[in-house]
């Protein structure tokens, strides 16, 4: 469930967008929707495999306070995604729907992810599953989000990375009282 709950909250960057594309270019076909879900769920899932072994290298060093790591870098996103949407005009961020263009978006809202993989290197995890769902999440809310764009324009997009920005903080909070051995 926790693995379901963060591919969420980490997508939610990619569903702003997606939505932003939607409300941007209302003709929008169903082959752009799928391009663009394939861009940002492909991306969102390789960056936390790439943080995963990246974490990894250094997971047994910081054992006994990892679970601090976790904390402070969720939070630190989660505040980050909540200031963003406070902040955000996703549409000027989409200048056509061009491959370079959606690389450009897909590698900016997977950062995150990059950073999530890494604390997945300090938990015992089936990162090749966790990576699956992640992917799978993702494709399906951003196909869905350039269509939920298309009949309410922007209206959305702010609310998702609230959302996720929540979500990051919550877990957050969940691992560190977890590693405290509080719950």
């Amino acid at each position: 469930m926790e693995i379901i709950l963060i591919a969420i909250a980490l997508a939610m960057d990619s569903v702003a967008v997606s939505i932003a594309s939607g409300s941007k270019y209302k003709s929008i076909d169903f082959l752009s929707a799928l391009k663009i879900a394939l861009f940002f769920g492909l991306f969102q899932g390789i960056m936390p495999l790439i943080g995963y072994y990246m974490g990894g290298l250094f997971a047994s060093f910081v054992n006994s306070f990892d679970h601090f790591i976790a904390f402070a870098i969720l939070v630190f996103l989660g505040y980050k995604m909540i200031k963003e949407a406070m902040e955000d005009d996703f549409e000027d961020e989409i200048k056509d729907l061009k491959n370079k263009t959606l690389l450009i978006l897909a590698i900016a809202t997977s950062i995150d992810a990059l950073a999530i993989g890494i604390t997945f290197s300090f938990d015992v995890i089936d990162i090749w599953y966790a990576v699956s769902v992640i992917t799978l999440i993702t494709f399906v809310l951003c196909v869905i989000a350039v269509y939920i764009g298309k009949k309410l324009g922007g209206f959305l997009e702010d609310k998702a990375e609230y959302l996720g920005g929540i979500i990051l903080i919550i877990l957050g909070f969940k691992i560190l009282l977890s590693g405290l051995n509080i719950i």
